[in-house]
């Protein structure tokens, strides 16, 4: 799959990206694929938070912002630790958040609004520690999805 994304837009999710893990420990990563495997999108964004290693933190802070573009489904997951640091409802407003962009056709503008929020939360309930912390995940988008290639 190549990347709906031009260079210029996913360059500015990178540093919405970088913006957000700034002063935390927290870790976060988008994922883009063209069309979802599975009936739910969550389901589908636990598999890839699994296939990123993101359960592999320290401090089981990442969070993952799934986009499924061509089917239009997305979902945004988080690790055990944030899972359980942020208010029940801080899930669905963060998704509706970005849902309210991607409606309106501005999809970098939704996730960079997303990151922005998640990164507020990740900040405040996991700080940076410059002695211990490290950017632990790539800050890169990821693309495609685990359909094996013919090769296989």
């Amino acid at each position: 799959m190549n990347s709906p994304l031009t260079p210029a837009q996913d360059a500015a999710l990178v540093a919405a990206i970088r913006q957000a893990e700034v002063m935390t420990s927290g870790e976060i990563r988008v994922h883009l694929e063209d069309t979802c495997p599975t009936p739910e999108p969550l389901d589908r964004a636990a598999q890839v938070f699994a296939e990123l290693n993101m359960h592999k933190t320290a401090a089981r802070n990442g969070v993952l912002f799934y986009l499924a573009w061509k089917s239009r489904q997305f979902a945004v997951v988080g690790d055990a630790a944030i899972n359980s640091a942020v208010s029940d409802d801080f899930w669905e407003t963060t998704k509706e958040t970005v849902l309210a962009q991607f409606r309106t056709g501005n999809y970098v503008l939704g996730l960079e609004r997303g990151i922005k929020m998640v990164g507020e939360q990740l900040q405040r309930h996991f700080p940076y520690n410059a002695t211990t912390d490290q950017n632990e995940l790539d800050d890169a988008i990821s693309i495609g999805g685990s359909t094996p290639s013919a090769d296989a």
